[in-house]
C-alpha cells in the first residue's frame, strides 16, 4: 500500500519513526511529512499568514522511507503532502504514533487527529494512532497493531472515507485485554492558569489542570449504551478503535429544530394565538 504518515510530535519523534520504519519493512511505500518541531494541541490550525518551509530529511528513517520536515501545523503537513509532494493519492493516511492518549473530547484539540482528518476530508481512509502514556517509549506494540490492521484489511468494511482513532494501552503485549470498537467519551478538566513571574518581573501564565475522565454524557447522539467509551475501555487495557467523522452536525437537534416550526426560511414564525 501507498501510505502517507504525519504526526504532531515532530519529525524526530520516536513514535513516527517506529511506525514508518515498521510499515516500510512490511513492504509498504511510505512517505512521511511531519512538523519540524512539536506541534501538539494545535487542533486543525493552518498556516495562512507566513510561508511554509519544507525540506527532505535524511538519516532519520529507514532508507526506503521518503521523509520531509515542514514548518507548518500537522494539518499543513498533510495538505502539503497531498498537493505538493505525492504524485498520486495514498491508499491511507496515518498520524502518530502520538506520545500520549487522544481520548474523549481531547480529539477536538489534537493535532494528531486533525492530521488524519485531513485525509478523510480528501476522501482517503485515515488512522490516528496514540500510545496512552506520556512517559513510555514503547511504541512497537502500536506499530505492530497498525501493520496487522493494514494486512487484514481493517478499513475494508467501511464504504466511505472514515477516520479510525486508535489508542493503545501502555502495557506489555501479553496484558492487552483485546481490541474493542468504542464510542467517544467525555473528558473534562478542572482548569487553572498558574501565574508565574519571568526574570524581568513580568507576569506570564501556564495552563494547568486536573482531568476528570469518562463523564457520562447525554445520549443525544443515540449511540448504543452497550458500546463502551474509549476512556472506559482503555482503562481496562483494551486497544480502542473509535470511528470519527468531520461533520459535526447534531442530527437530533437538527430534527427537533426542523419539526418545532418556530424557525424556517422566510419571514419569522407568527406568535401563538392567545386563548
Amino acid at each position: 500500500m501507498k501510505l502517507l504518515i504525519s504526526n504532531d510530535d515532530g519529525i524526530l519523534a520516536l513514535g513516527v519513526r517506529t511506525l514508518a520504519n515498521t510499515l516500510s519493512q512490511a513492504g509498504h511505500e511510505v512517505t512521511v511529512v511531519c512538523p519540524d518541531r512539536e506541534r501538539s494541541a494545535t487542533g486543525h490550525g493552518l498556516t495562512l499568514h507566513q510561508p511554509i518551509r519544507a525540506e527532505v530529511v535524511d538519516s532519520v528513517f529507514n532508507p526506503e522511507v521518503t521523509a520531509w520536515s515542514c514548518s507548518g501545523t500537522p494539518s499543513d503537513c498533510v495538505k502539503f503532502a497531498l498537493s505538493a509532494i505525492l504524485e498520486t493519492s495514498p491508499d491511507l493516511v496515518l498520524s502518530g504514533i502520538n506520545h500520549g492518549s487522544n481520548l474523549g473530547t481531547d480529539i477536538l484539540y489534537s493535532g494528531t487527529v486533525s492530521a488524519a482528518m485531513e485525509g478523510v476530508i480528501e476522501g482517503i481512509h485515515s488512522m490516528a494512532l496514540s500510545l496512552a502514556n506520556y512517559t513510555s517509549q514503547e511504541f512497537q506494540t502500536a506499530a505492530n497493531f497498525a501493520q496487522t490492521a493494514l494486512r487484514e484489511g481493517g478499513l475494508s468494511p467501511l464504504p466511505e472515507a472514515t477516520l479510525l482513532n486508535i489508542n493503545v494501552p501502555s502495557v506489555e503485549p501479553s496484558e492487552i485485554a483485546g481490541v474493542v470498537v468504542t464510542r467517544q467519551g467525555l473528558r473534562r478538566y478542572v482548569e487553572s492558569f498558574e501565574r508565574r513571574v519571568d526574570p524581568r518581573g513580568k507576569s506570564y501564565y501556564w495552563l494547568a489542570g486536573e482531568v476528570i475522565e469518562d463523564i457520562e454524557q447525554p445520549n443525544h447522539m443515540h449511540l448504543p449504551r452497550h458500546i463502551p467509551t474509549d476512556i472506559h475501555a482503555i482503562g481496562k487495557n483494551y486497544i480502542t478503535i473509535t470511528p470519527l467523522q468531520y461533520n459535526l452536525t447534531d442530527v437530533s437537534s437538527l430534527t427537533k429544530l426542523t419539526e418545532s416550526g418556530w424557525f424556517y426560511m422566510g419571514k419569522p414564525s407568527p406568535p401563538p394565538e392567545q386563548g
